[in-house]
């Protein structure tokens, strides 16, 4: 698979106002396949992109939501509809979608990216090397309404993080500001800086 690392679009407010406003609490996976009952015109079932950091020498590692335990979770990009322009990026833990979000900092250089359960515990979210060695990913620059996030290495480099879908299309993950306060919300008593999506690539 060819990366091609090019920058996002500016995304409307418009657009994210509407796409972007259900990140309240967990929402549970559909698990039923087997209802005789839905319709006709029923969606399809969420297409779940992975999401990883982009090291040198072309390396893809995985992105993971990790509990106080060390426990590892998933962390996808969910497309609902054939529209791939902006996609959600949640964790899965223990069969729901928890939102991810780029919080409010307090004493870090940069914003804390955090996967949010609905009793309000933070997980943490890593790159995860082929060594086993975690890297932070934060959001660590703005410019406009777009957040950068990265992958921090231990030398302090930053990597790319991107979404990947089965068919591999590239979206990249970036943090997303609507409004100019600093906190743009909370969700279960957090508050959140940026909201976190999967945008197409020009």
């Amino acid at each position: 698979m060819k990366l091609v690392l090019k920058p996002s679009n500016f995304i409307s407010l418009f657009v994210l106002f509407f796409l972007g406003l259900p990140f309240g609490n967990a929402q549970v996976l559909d698990s039923d396949a087997t209802n005789s009952n839905k319709p006709e015109t029923e969606l399809p079932k969420d297409i779940l992109w992975d999401v990883k950091a982009y090291l040198p020498e072309a390396k893809l590692i995985k992105i993971k939501a990790i509990d106080k335990d060390g426990k590892m979770f998933n962390v996808k990009a969910i497309q609902s509809f054939d529209d791939t322009s902006i996609l959600n990026v949640k964790a899965i833990v223990n069969g729901a979608y928890l939102p991810i979000k780029l919080i409010v900092k307090k004493d870090d250089v940069y914003f804390p990216l955090k996967a949010i359960t609905k009793d309000g515990t933070l997980l943490d979210i890593k790159a995860v090397t082929e060594n086993g060695d975690l890297l932070s990913v934060k959001g660590v620059s703005r410019s406009g309404i777009i957040v950068q996030i990265k992958a921090i290495g231990k030398d302090a480099s930053f990597y790319n993080v991107f979404a990947i879908s089965p068919e591999g299309q590239v979206n990249d993950v970036k943090g997303l500001k609507m409004l100019n306060t600093i906190a743009e919300t909370s969700i279960n008593g957090v508050f959140i800086y940026a909201h976190v999506k999967a945008l197409r690539q020009n």
